[in-house]
């Protein structure tokens, strides 16, 4: 497996989940979410988590419904992941999502916490589960299996 630093983001409405994984791409692990309080600050803050991580690549969660159906969601985190691919030199993947939130959410309940102790939180979990379920696919595949952001077409 290649080594270097991998992001995920989470991309809500509200909030951007952030997840890094460790040099060897072996952990991902929750880092502070980003307020989402317009897309160009919410870009970006995304392009310094970037810079500063010194990713090889990121992810961005592709919010499709369990019928693999686009939603306005999958709009938004779409426009928001070819803008960052724009903006930035290294890959920007989109990888599926589903059920991201809901492992997330019954892992920090498993661990104690409540349903508004998640709150501030959940969109960091969430794209750490995305980017270890990237990392895993690449450990058993060798290589990336996901979108490259600018490449993707929902036609």
């Amino acid at each position: 497996m290649r080594t270097g630093r991998r992001v995920a983001f989470d991309v809500g409405k509200a909030r951007i989940g952030v997840a890094v994984s460790d040099f060897h791409a072996i952990l991902a692990s929750p880092s502070e979410h980003i307020k989402r309080t317009s897309d160009e600050q919410a870009l970006t803050l995304m392009r310094d988590v970037l810079i500063e991580s010194e990713a090889i690549e990121a992810y961005v969660g592709l919010p499709v419904n369990l019928r693999g159906e686009s939603t306005e969601s999958t709009k938004d985190a779409v426009a928001i992941a070819k803008q960052l691919a724009d903006h930035t030199e290294i890959p920007i993947y989109l990888i599926d999502e589903r059920l991201t939130t809901s492992v997330a959410s019954k892992a920090m309940s498993n661990a104690g916490k409540s349903s508004k102790e998640q709150r501030g939180s959940i969109d960091s979990a969430a794209a750490t589960v995305i980017l270890e379920q990237a990392l895993e696919v690449e450990r058993r595949n060798g290589a990336v299996s996901a979108i490259l952001a600018k490449d993707y077409s929902d036609a």
